[in-house]
């Protein structure tokens, strides 16, 4: 069996007059993310990790931020897009462990319906999910509330 891990990170600032979207899941929140697409930051370091554990570069080589095609794009899209391409490649995924960071606003409450969200677009088991939420306990931009930025480590394999 070939095995393989991938690791995603991105960052968005808040902007106003933007919806929050994270997860896949729209969160009330006094600002969104300022962001080509949707700006779910979330999904975007899943699709990087995804996409680096297949050795298939990165989000911005597969949809690019100048291209128009993707301006306010969902981003769940983009996610099952890169599920196509991981698979067309003979892989499957394994499992994710995700993090997203922030002050604000409260990412617990929202975990079940983000995990149900991407594991619908992503066509696995939810258990192969796993979203943590942290603070940066006040220290640089996510302290001082300026955005949030997310992590995403996978694991995919090739059966021979």
């Amino acid at each position: 069996m070939n095995i393989r891990v991938g690791f995603g990170y991105d960052v968005h600032v808040f902007a106003a007059n933007r919806e929050l979207w994270l997860g896949g899941v729209r969160i009330q929140h006094t600002c969104g993310l300022q962001g080509h697409s949707d700006a779910d930051v979330l999904i975007h370091a899943l699709c990087d990790a995804i996409l680096g554990a297949a050795n298939l570069r990165d989000i911005g080589f597969h949809f690019p931020d100048t291209s128009a095609a993707f301006e306010n794009i969902d981003s769940k899209i983009l996610l099952a897009d890169t599920m196509r391409l991981l698979r067309e490649r003979g892989y499957e995924f394994v499992n994710a462990d995700c993090t997203l960071c922030t002050e604000e606003p409260k990412i617990n409450p929202h975990i079940p319906a983000m995990q149900a969200c991407l594991t619908a677009v992503m066509e696995i088991p939810e258990d192969r999910i796993s979203i943590k939420a942290t603070t940066s306990e006040k220290v640089g931009f996510v302290g001082r509330k300026e955005g949030i930025a997310a992590y995403a480590s996978v694991l995919i394999c090739k059966n021979p």
